[in-house]
């Protein structure tokens, strides 16, 4: 449990990663090392929560705790057997002195107070907040145990003590624990590496040359220079210089990616063999990275379908072995004629051998796996019942530009049908795109900054969803439009004839027009194409491999369109669609029986990715379409499709998996513990059943690390 106080009138400062981890001033996580930022009241009172139910089961989260706290346990364990009669008699020996008698019985309670501390600890925290688990059944089970063994040694009752099967039922379920946290936090590795990918300074550059600055004290503005071979410490802006960046720990992505003046580059990916002057634009939390980091975190937090139907398994099953318990107890006493102490002993074994805690290992292990998994294959989940939905998806519905295509689309005809010359017809439709987020816009006005023209000054700027955009140019005044052909056509607005065969051939080609609009008559237009990327084409190819129907939606002309489906061999195309018709689009193929994932990138995408089933972002993409998706691909590579829906049918898999060996083992292990047998000579001791829970748990965990060697 999370035992800080805190001054509501200062700020907190948290892990990004660590929610656990808060403190009154700004410095470094604990933990992985991590910038810590102000976390805002609802964010804390959220994780707060979070924490006490994540950690409720472990009063020491800590590998190295559950580590020492076992080889000590069965060190203290080792004379606990050696002097117990029951052990001694098993294995016909016999060794006795004066005092021996008692060495079971000393070492016994130490072993209760040290070793057992630790499930009587996390009992507490699991019945203040009233969700008994498996450490309460823990908890019960060696306090029957020792209260009865110390009864019966300090003469207040008559029978055979426990005190060697709480030894090694303690010791076991140590060792269990430590196998499991072990587990998860391995799981988590991935996470402490990627905080690990950003260095502790930075070479910034100053009217005296370059000095070392702590990364910390970076700002928006700096310019720092970035030598060969280097981590990259800030995002940021390439001023001066050329060379090639490793971006395969964040992208996946193997290729060396090239970087020159005007490029982006992200902290934590590394320089290769040439220098470069970088500007800052994105510091601690704010960067890339930390993003990509705090997103994991956050799916990994978060719970799917499966893991709240496992939660409440583990929940109803913690009362089921209580009653199982109650049943035993009264079962054998009213009807079975045993001792107590072989009374005590059933309940003892049927409360440690119904534990649910293979169960409640059995899908945040797999999450924590998957979930970093997936950041190597350069996905992020962003929701976790997504990624469970993915595995179901059978139609993949793709925007075009930015998506399937490379979204850098170069100008090649300019048309004047005016007395306005080629030239200012760039000029007037890059100085309206000038504002736009369209790649569409962006590549005009880079068209035109290449000829070191100055752009008009623009006011009253408006978007024309679907259409293009609109403004004031202060040339004279006056209101222009730059827009797509289907503005042309839904406002008829006459094309005119004297270019009426070059706008048929640039149909057929395949090119996307802009044109020029002043007082609804048509003053010229121009032209560009776009490259598809090499990848879709093994994109679409391996979707239908899988037997998913494939599709693209984009505002582009039908010619357009069909020249990009036809390239690809995609089954089905939507041209001239506007944003509200592609968020319809889906909602038609949902209402059809479709389980639809849409991938875009722009801001004309988000409808269309917040109907979907599965909405998954281009990593470029704008911070409109990121905040609609769920899955997120941090590369640009259409292929992140089919490695999120192969992810997600491995994963699921796995969780069925390890909740029909977490669950099934009980139908078996229950009824032995509670002593069925015993008339025919079979007596499970509770040693034996703290062993079957525990093996239950590393059954699972091994089955989780399997993993790992899923091909996606």
């Amino acid at each position: 449990m999370n035992n800080y106080q805190h001054d509501n009138n200062k700020p907190v400062y948290t892990c990004p990663m660590h929610h656990s981890i808060k403190r009154d001033s700004p410095g470094k996580c604990s933990e992985c090392g991590m910038t810590l930022v102000i976390a805002d009241n609802k964010s804390l009172e959220s994780h707060s929560g979070h924490d006490m139910q994540m950690h409720a089961g472990h009063a020491n989260h800590d590998p190295a705790v559950f580590k020492r706290k076992f080889w000590w346990s069965l060190l203290l364990t080792m004379p606990v057997l050696a002097f117990s009669s029951s052990v001694q008699s098993f294995l016909n020996i016999h060794i006795s002195f004066f005092g021996s008698n008692y060495i079971p019985v000393f070492f016994g309670s130490v072993l209760f107070i040290y070793g057992g501390s630790t499930f009587l600890k996390s009992a507490k925290d699991e019945l203040s907040v009233r969700k008994p688990g498996m450490m309460t059944l823990i908890s019960m089970a060696i306090i029957v145990a020792f209260g009865y063994s110390l009864a019966i040694s300090l003469g207040l009752v008559h029978g055979m003590d426990f005190w060697w099967e709480l030894a090694t039922l303690i010791a076991i379920m140590l060792l269990g624990h430590w196998i499991e946290i072990s587990a998860v936090k391995n799981a988590q590795n991935s996470l402490h590496e990627l905080a690990k990918l950003l260095p502790d300074e930075a070479d910034l550059i100053t009217s005296d040359g370059s000095k070392k600055m702590s990364v910390d004290n970076l700002s928006i503005g700096d310019y720092i220079l970035l030598r060969p071979g280097a981590k990259v410490p800030a995002d940021g802006l390439v001023t001066e210089g050329e060379t090639e960046i490793d971006e395969s720990m964040l992208t996946g992505e193997s290729r060396m990616v090239m970087k020159a003046v005007g490029s982006e580059i992200i902290a934590g990916t590394i320089n290769g063999n040439g220098s470069l002057v970088v500007k800052v634009a994105k510091t601690g939390d704010n960067t890339t990275l930390a993003n990509i980091i705090k997103l994991v975190s956050d799916a990994q937090n978060s719970k799917s379908k499966t893991q709240v139907l496992a939660d409440k398994a583990a929940f109803y099953l913690t009362f089921f072995a209580i009653f199982s318990a109650i049943i035993t107890l009264l079962g054998w006493s009213l009807f079975g004629h045993k001792s107590v102490d072989f009374i005590l002993e059933r309940v003892v074994t049927v409360l440690v051998t119904a534990c649910p805690h293979a169960l409640g290992l059995a899908i945040p292990l797999v999450v924590a796996i998957s979930t970093t998994l997936a950041v190597k294959q350069g996905l992020l989940i962003k929701k976790r019942t997504a990624l469970e939905t993915a595995r179901n998806i059978n139609t993949v519905l793709f925007d075009k530009t930015g998506t399937l295509t490379t979204g850098k689309q170069k100008v090649e005809d300019i048309l004047s049908v005016s007395e306005y010359t080629e030239k200012e017809i760039l000029l007037f439709i890059a100085s309206l795109e000038q504002y736009s987020e369209h790649s569409i816009g962006k590549s005009i006005v880079e068209k035109t900054r290449e000829q070191e023209a100055s752009l008009i000054n623009i006011r009253d700027f408006s978007a024309l969803p679907g259409y293009g955009v609109k403004g004031v140019l202060t040339v004279d005044n006056k209101e222009y439009f730059a827009v797509s052909r289907r503005y042309v056509i839904d406002n008829s607005i006459a094309f005119p004839e004297k270019i009426g065969d070059e706008i048929k051939r640039f149909n057929l080609d395949g090119k996307t027009e802009v044109y020029l609009i002043k007082d609804k008559i048509i003053l010229g237009m121009l032209t560009l194409s776009d490259e598809i990327r090499k990848e879709s084409y093994e994109a679409i190819s391996v979707l239908k491999s899988m037997g998913i129907r494939t599709a693209m939606l984009t505002g582009d002309s039908k010619n357009v369109a069909s020249y990009i489906a036809g390239k690809l061999n995609i089954d089905n195309f939507y041209a001239e669609v506007q944003p509200s018709f592609k968020s319809a689009k889906i909602k038609e193929l949902q209402t059809n029986g479709d389980r639809v994932a849409m991938v875009g990138d722009g801001v004309n995408d988000a409808p269309a990715l917040a109907q979907a089933d599965v909405s998954i972002a281009i990593g470029a993409g704008t911070d409109v379409a990121v905040e609609s998706a769920d899955i997120i691909l941090i590369s640009d590579d259409p292929r992140g499709v089919i490695k999120a829906i192969k992810l997600s049918k491995v994963t699921y898999r796995k969780m069925i998996q390890n909740l029909i060996w977490a669950t099934g083992y009980n139908i078996i292990a229950i009824p032995l513990a509670a002593g069925v047998f015993a008339n025919f000579g079979f007596v499970m001791s509770p040693a034996i059943g703290a062993i079957i829970m525990s093996l239950s748990t590393v059954i699972v965990v091994i089955n989780a690390q399997l993993l790992r060697k899923s091909k996606i």
